[in-house]
């Protein structure tokens, strides 16, 4: 079996646009949540949202590469760019070695709605142009980046809601471990626009909390009262070791592990059960124990139900374990499908830089977030071995190891 590194990283979030940016925030602890006053325009109960810039694509992208592009998708040829370039990979090397691209994405809501409106205002499909299908599908993205970048190995879409993007990475690390593929683009991506998000509203499941846009976010601590919808998209270059390091690739992380489970319970249900499952699996498949773990990202979104099972899960294996925990949603939001990956993106930075970044606006435990070692401020620390969980509604478990190299 062969072994998967990193070696190069893209991100396009709320906390900035590239990884130097958006390392700055995590250090400093500082939240990328605001206010978009058009959603309660459109009906929403909650104008809570993660603020993201939206990429200027005029002069970095033809024309006609970006008509079939939504606006996850132009996120995450922001985030590809990134990583190739890190990476060292260029237009050159992409024509004449085989790359796959593997992305998280669950939802491309926005070029749905907008074509049912001119089909209801016009009755004529002849007016809808040729961009709204290549921008509908949930393969969108991977389907444009393999377009733009001249991808010609594995192209295919995880859609398994808010882990898609881990399931992603731990795909593509599958692949090139079992001798499949040398190199996949692998990632996730979402949509930040209100059409997107208005169905998620109506479960009650966002905070009220918009007079402290900052303080919203409150994953773990007794008094949260929802989530924060927030998006972007993020990728990493994974590659066999060996072939990294003849190309003289830099390698900033390996992934050693990816353990999977499913609830089969209810279909927006957690379970303390599946959680602890995928954490064991990826724990066991990268060969280290709880006492190995120096730093776990919390998937916690700042649910009532979702914080409490997971806070459960890792009591049941971290108690009294050295191994620092945070869930990095309290500064982003909940980044839905990107979600896997991008704290990826966030735990190899820190990694990288030897810190913590803070589980903000945590004020008060509850019975099950007393007993966690969570890091409430920006902590100092050698990090060599990160555990990073995500899970999605239909009981969708996945969790990734990475370790320093």
């Amino acid at each position: 079996m062969r072994r998967v590194v990193i070696t190069g990283m893209g991100i396009w979030s709320c906390l900035g646009t590239n990884k130097e940016t958006v390392a700055k925030s995590l250090r400093e602890g500082k939240s990328g949540i605001g206010l978009e006053e058009k959603r309660l325009e459109y009906g929403y109960q909650s104008a809570l949202t993660g603020v993201v810039e939206h990429p200027v694509l005029k002069g970095l992208l033809h024309r006609r590469l970006r008509v079939g592009l939504p606006e996850e998708g132009e996120y995450a040829f922001m985030a590809a760019k990134e990583a190739f370039e890190q990476a060292r990979i260029d237009d050159e090397f992409l024509q004449n070695n085989e790359v796959g691209v593997i992305f998280g994405n669950d939802s491309s809501a926005k070029p749905v709605i907008e074509a049912a409106h001119i089909m209801d205002e016009k009755h004529d499909t002849q007016l809808l142009g040729s961009g709204y299908i290549f921008q509908a599908m949930n393969s969108t993205v991977n389907m444009n980046l393999s377009a733009i970048f001249h991808l010609r190995g594995v192209n295919f879409s995880v859609s398994s809601a808010c882990a898609s993007g881990s399931h992603a990475i731990g795909l593509g690390f599958l692949l090139i471990k079992q001798g499949l593929q040398d190199r996949v683009l692998c990632g996730g991506a979402q949509e930040t626009n209100y059409y997107s998000m208005a169905s998620f509203d109506a479960l009650n499941a966002f905070s009220k909390r918009m007079d402290e846009p900052t303080k919203a976010s409150r994953p773990f601590d007794r008094d949260r009262d929802g989530l924060i919808p927030s998006g972007g998209a993020a990728a990493v270059m994974l590659e066999d070791y060996e072939s990294a390091v003849k190309r003289g690739a830099p390698i900033l992380a390996e992934i050693t592990g990816y353990g999977f489970s499913s609830n089969g319970g209810g279909i927006s249900q957690p379970s303390d059960d599946g959680s602890v499952i995928a954490m064991s699996r990826a724990m066991e498949m990268a060969g280290v124990k709880a006492d190995d773990i120096d730093y776990i990202n919390a998937h916690a979104t700042s649910t009532h139900q979702g914080d409490m099972f997971e806070a459960i899960a890792l009591d049941r294996l971290f108690r009294n374990k050295h191994a620092w925990i945070s869930s990095t949603k309290g500064m982003t939001g909940h980044e839905c499908w990107m979600a896997g990956a991008s704290e990826v993106v966030y735990s190899t930075l820190m990694m990288q830089n030897d810190f913590v970044a803070p589980n903000i606006n945590f004020e008060n435990p509850d019975e099950y977030s007393e007993p966690l070692h969570l890091a409430t401020t920006t902590q100092e620390a050698e990090i060599n071995t990160v555990l990073s969980n995500s899970f999605g509604f239909g009981g969708t478990n996945s969790a990734l190891v990475i370790k320093k190299i």
